[in-house]
């Protein structure tokens, strides 16, 4: 999962040259969610290895609580704040890492869950991606979760199109990107 979250993780493509540590992106976008809950993550596999997986929290405020006391006193010990080199973003993924994630609850109070998903370029185009988000939609609205968001980047046109697709709307814009989410009780 590591592998494959720092292989997607520049808007999409390989960040592989974005980071010094390539283990940045899975610590703060992919391996958290499976330790929180792991009955909300799914893997695909093929015959050289994994090429993608959906991760999810049925609750983001509550999984912000428990990566502050569970996730991210390991990591912050381990990795010390550093300020931008001008060559990679690890600074980035530091600052959430000493600072926490947080998660709006203008956001949160209709679309209470949240995803990470990625598929490497050679399990793209195959219908997985959108399986894999059927099968955490499904495993919220079993809990009674009433809404899914996610966050994009804005040049990931290929995923904001994906995720119109699949049925979710835009519901925040950033500097960054937008906030797509999707109401589970439609369906």
């Amino acid at each position: 999962m590591y592998r494959v979250c720092l292989q997607t993780g520049d808007a999409g493509a390989d960040a592989t040259h974005v980071y010094r540590d390539p283990d940045l992106l899975g610590h703060v976008y992919a391996a958290p969610y499976p330790v929180a809950d792991p009955t909300l993550t799914w893997v695909v596999t093929d015959d050289a290895g994994v090429v993608g997986y959906v991760v999810g929290t049925a609750d983001s405020q509550a999984f912000a609580r428990w990566q502050e006391a569970s996730w991210w006193p390991p990591l912050r010990q381990r990795y010390p704040l550093r300020e931008p080199d001008g060559r990679t973003r690890d600074h980035e993924l530091l600052g959430t890492v000493h600072h926490g994630a947080t998660y709006d609850p203008a956001v949160t109070d209709p679309y209470p869950a949240h995803l990470h998903i990625d598929l490497l370029p050679r399990a793209q185009g195959q219908g997985l991606g959108r399986t894999l988000i059927a099968t955490l939609a499904d495993a919220l609205r079993e809990r009674g979760v009433p809404g899914l968001h996610l966050g994009v980047a804005e040049q990931n046109t290929g995923a904001i199109a994906f995720y119109g697709r699949v049925g979710f709307t835009t519901v925040a814009t950033h500097p960054w990107g937008r906030t797509l989410g999707m109401d589970l009780r439609d369906r």
